[in-house]
């Protein structure tokens, strides 16, 4: 008898904390799942910081290696090959990040969405709805914001790609004029497309403020 009674205390403690593990973990996801698109968002925001200052060392190191009063042509070559080579592996991250900042977005609103039909409440289904809505707009911003800039990105690394090409064969005063206006126009490019992605930056910025749970970015 008591052994039974043993077991039925036994078991009902398991089912017990069972369901407290299933509500805890379900009440949870929401939260995890905002977590792991505002540290998605946090993350290229880190590699936008990085792009927007290589850009302008690429575009100075270029600018500098076609200048007609360069002396040392050499030691210019070998830096702006330097930078071409950081810019190339920052477009990669760039991109690849991107991409992992638009899934989580999705996700979290996609399942967020789903979560929205549980409430019975009708007060408070009308506040889930309208709040997701609101963000979804402000996230959605990031995306419109980034129209064409990953497209714009890989066109200037391959440009600066082939500027460099050009030189490694041809690194003659002569060789050197005749680039200049490509060149130019690849300096021209970067400096436009610093300025897109500067306006990504800032949706990307807004939306992490207002997923926050403190209001607030570092």
């Amino acid at each position: 008898m008591k052994y039974a009674m043993k077991s039925v205390f036994f078991m009902f403690g398991m089912l017990m904390l069972s369901v407290f593990i299933l509500t805890g973990c379900g009440s949870s996801t929401g939260m995890q799942r905002s977590e792991k698109a505002t540290t998605s968002m946090e993350t290229f925001d880190n590699d936008i910081k990085l792009v927007v200052a290589q850009i302008d060392a690429t575009n100075a190191s270029l600018n500098d290696l076609t200048r007609s009063s360069q002396s040392d042509v050499k030691k210019a070559f070998d830096l702006y090959k330097k930078q071409v080579s950081k810019i190339e592996d920052l477009q990669k991250s760039f991109a690849k990040h991107a991409d992992e900042m638009n899934a989580r977005g999705k996700d979290y609103f996609d399942e967020w969405q789903k979560d929205g039909d549980k409430y019975k409440n009708p007060a408070i289904q009308q506040l889930s709805e309208q709040r997701q809505q609101e963000l979804a707009d402000i996230y959605g911003q990031i995306a419109r914001n980034s129209l064409g800039v990953k497209e714009a990105f890989q066109t200037y690394v391959s440009d600066a790609k082939q500027v460099l090409n050009y030189l490694s064969n041809d690194l003659t005063p002569k060789g050197i004029e005749a680039i200049a206006p490509t060149s130019q126009k690849v300096i021209y490019d970067g400096d436009n497309l610093k300025y897109s992605i500067k306006n990504v930056q800032t949706a990307v910025d807004r939306a992490r403020a207002e997923m926050s749970q403190t209001g607030k970015i570092e």
